[in-house]
């Protein structure tokens, strides 16, 4: 089976990633939304989280096999940083949202030289914004950063578009459209849903999808 699809077999199936268009779920942002995503689920079900951290392992190793440090994303990122980290033998670390207010300050949590290439570990991407704030604290530091292996990315043109514009290369173990075409293929949502969701997907400032007018 293609990693893409076992991981979303994998998502949905611990509802990691849920489909309510009925009931949209409302971001902080203030968009709503047809999907719900915890990947952080994923860690509280072995089976799902050996596929994914050996499929970030195989990632890394695929685009990326000069690297060497792994940097998680906090919180999210943190754990399966470590994890990959471990499998890979690896050495990690992982980049704060802001500047500790005590001690040295850190943002950047491990030992990192300068000059030393990394691989940013994410779980989720939408719009781009906090993994290249991560990005960009990392190469003030002085690293070489790679690029970025994530478990999911919504594909969002915003997103796209932004980190087209930092350099910033993602690579995914699963997307959005590859989601919703195993969600409608086993039940999880209606086919009828799927023209909506990815409607949402183009542009979720368009509510035009919530009650199936398009």
């Amino acid at each position: 089976m293609e990693l893409s699809t076992q991981i979303a077999k994998d998502l949905l199936s611990i509802r990691a990633v849920f489909f309510r268009p009925e009931e949209p779920f409302l971001w902080a942002s203030g968009i709503k939304s047809p999907v719900y995503c915890d990947n952080r689920l994923t860690l509280t079900a072995p089976a799902v989280r050996s596929d994914v951290e050996n499929g970030l392992c195989e990632l890394v190793r695929t685009y990326y096999p000069e690297v060497e440090v792994l940097m998680g994303t906090s919180t999210a990122g943190i754990a399966h940083a470590a994890i990959v980290g471990h499998l890979m033998g690896l050495p990690m670390g992982y980049v704060r949202s802001g500047n500790k207010d005590h001690g040295r300050q850190n943002r950047i949590e491990g030992r990192l030289e300068p000059g030393q290439k990394v691989v940013v570990v994410e779980d989720l991407i939408s719009t781009g914004g906090s993994v290249i704030e991560v990005v960009e604290a990392l190469r003030d530091a002085g690293a070489t950063v790679l690029g970025v292996v994530s478990i999911f990315t919504y594909g969002m043109q915003r997103g796209l578009d932004r980190l087209a514009a930092a350099g910033v290369e993602n690579h995914s173990l699963t997307n959005f459209d590859c989601i919703v075409s195993v969600a409608a293929r086993e039940g999880y949502i209606k086919p009828e849903d799927v023209e909506r969701l990815i409607a949402f997907r183009n542009d979720p400032s368009d509510e035009s999808w919530i009650g199936g007018n398009q």
